[in-house]
């Protein structure tokens, strides 16, 4: 997507971002930083909001989806702990910001997104790169891919599908953002024995991304 405003004016803007919402937020890990500091958020969002594309909150690009705040993507990131040469899922790829992210940090990408628009999107704002982008329901991952070393859920769910659960390698690691009640916590889980099992390590806003409603009669 087009700018509004200067190469020089974007640096200035990561910067800042980095210095006054990252690294006060325990985001200080050099792979995340070095990726955020280093791509253009603003190709990610629509043209008219390219100015507040580096400010902490989120940013509505249609069809009633959003990207996250910087900080999340931030704090997720280094939850994740991804390493080079790791196989990852990204669930949500929207307009391809966090699999912009992931790939420049060495990971093989395999973006899931639904929506036809923001995939258009993603794949003109990256360009050429070793991203595997899928069309097709969030929920149902990519089973002909897996396993995964990583899954990344890019927003907030209400329920964790044991469909994505089981792509997940024995010993992966998977982040989300789960909504409980009023309260969406980033959660992170350990996959051990077949079972991954979801803890909470910041509580914070997340997009929220559609077909992960829980289901009927379902209790925690």
């Amino acid at each position: 997507m087009a700018t509004q405003f200067s190469e020089i004016t974007a640096a200035d803007m990561r910067s800042a971002m980095i210095d006054s919402q990252l690294r006060t937020n325990d985001v200080v890990d050099p792979a995340v930083i070095d990726a955020m500091g280093s791509t253009a958020r603003e190709a990610h969002v629509p043209p008219a909001l390219a100015s507040v594309a580096y400010m902490d909150r989120a940013i509505a690009l249609g069809n009633g989806r959003a990207l996250n705040p910087p900080l999340v993507t931030g704090r997720m990131l280094v939850a994740a702990d991804i390493r080079p040469g790791m196989r990852l899922l990204l669930i949500g790829s929207a307009t391809g910001y966090t699999a912009a992210l992931v790939a420049q940090m060495g990971a093989e990408v395999h973006a899931v997104e639904e929506d036809d628009e923001l995939m258009a999107t993603a794949k003109a704002a990256i360009g050429d790169t070793n991203i595997q982008w899928i069309t097709g329901p969030l929920a149902a991952g990519a089973p002909d891919a897996a396993p995964f070393d990583r899954i990344i859920i890019d927003g907030a769910i209400e329920a964790l599908p044991d469909a994505l659960a089981d792509q997940l390698a024995e010993g992966g690691r998977l982040i989300a953002a789960l909504r409980d009640g009023a309260v969406t916590r980033l959660v992170q889980g350990v996959k051990a024995g077949g079972v991954v099992p979801l803890r909470s390590f910041a509580d914070m806003d997340a997009a929220p991304l559609p077909g992960f409603a829980t289901p009927a009669g379902f209790r925690f």
